[in-house]
């Protein structure tokens, strides 16, 4: 299992600080987690949030790619039905170049009602916009000129310039939370990156047999809260008032844009300290190493899971404490999962 952290770059109003201070010290913590031993650091992107919630991802990664020399950097994920296939296509070849091929480009259609109201494009257009997308991007990475007819983007003759570092293109992930989608994701021959709700891995690897792909060869990301102290009282006093603001907000977007598939209970919480008592802090890595390492272990028995993708930089907490909780995971929780 490979381990990586996610940020999003998010800087709320009840813990503000300026934005470029923010971003450096962001930057020093996964040069800090390449140093750690981490994987991978996954990068995450809404838009016209008040909180500042990263609009900009592809140009974080070239400046992360810029200060680090072996981490793996990737989206997790670029919301392509709000960017121009092309543009798309050149950046993350620019990011891929900085960084010595070391991108993961990991894409999804997107959710949240306000972003698709703001850019008026109706939100019924989302998958077809990421089929047609990423069916573009790649013809751009791997063919010497491509002319495409598509409904929201055509080109004539256009020949991508330069290429890729990684051939014939860096890895191509998509996010998925339903067996439809996940399907869909297996018959295109991508990796999966499974978002909020039930497991989409069994039907994603059900999916790649059946279409005569090698599950050996496909890799399944896992998303979850970690956040670990020397005790648990201070690992949830720490974490739980920057998760339940978290939660507050995908459980709004999440139910405006009616994706929230029965579950909107597990996000409605009056207060931070309801959080720790709750069915849902079963499945939050909150707490001393001990008790991290049970739970992984549980996880690790009950989802598909090849890269574990950590939600430790919760909005507006302060990076020295993610900073100390990140070595602490890698001192004493990473080891027993490796190799």
């Amino acid at each position: 299992m490979k381990f990586g952290v996610m940020y999003d770059f998010r800087n709320p109003r009840a813990w503000a600080r300026p934005y470029p201070e923010l971003y450096q010290s962001l930057f020093d913590q996964i040069v800090r987690l390449e140093e750690l031993g981490f994987d991978n650091v996954w990068l995450t992107e809404h838009h016209f949030f008040e909180d500042g919630y990263n609009p900009a991802l592809l140009p974080t990664a070239a400046a992360i790619a810029a200060r680090t020399r072996r981490i793996r950097i990737g989206s997790f994920i670029l919301l392509l039905p709000f960017h121009a296939p092309v543009r798309v296509a050149e950046d993350v070849t620019c990011v891929d170049i900085v960084s010595n091929g070391r991108f993961d480009f990991g894409v999804g259609q997107g959710y949240r009602a306000e972003e698709f109201a703001a850019l008026k494009i109706p939100r019924t257009e989302r998958t077809a916009r990421l089929r047609e997308g990423i069916e573009l991007i790649r013809r751009l990475w791997t063919e010497p000129s491509v002319t495409f007819s598509g409904k929201f983007t055509q080109v004539q003759e256009l020949s991508l310039h330069p290429k890729p570092v990684q051939q014939p293109h860096p890895p191509i992930w998509i996010g998925a939370r339903t067996e439809k989608a996940a399907r869909r994701a297996a018959r295109m021959g991508f990796h999966l990156m499974a978002t909020l709700g039930p497991d989409p891995a069994i039907p994603y690897y059900d999916e790649l047999k059946r279409v005569g792909r090698d599950p050996a060869q496909f890799s399944v990301a896992q998303l979850r809260a970690v956040y670990v102290a020397k005790s648990a009282d201070q690992a949830w006093a720490e974490a739980a008032p920057h998760l339940h603001y978290m939660m507050e907000n995908y459980g709004h977007w999440l139910a405006e844009a009616n994706d929230a598939a029965g579950d909107q209970h597990v996000w409605d919480f009056a207060s931070p300290d309801e959080i720790r008592n709750s069915p849902v802090a079963d499945s939050l890595m909150i707490g001393t190493p001990a008790e991290c390492i049970r739970k992984m272990e549980d996880f690790r028995r009950s989802y598909a899971c090849t890269h574990f993708i950590m939600a430790t930089q919760l909005p507006g907490l302060d990076p020295r404490r993610t900073k100390a909780s990140l070595e602490l995971f890698a001192a004493e929780v990473m080891p027993h999962f490796r190799g």
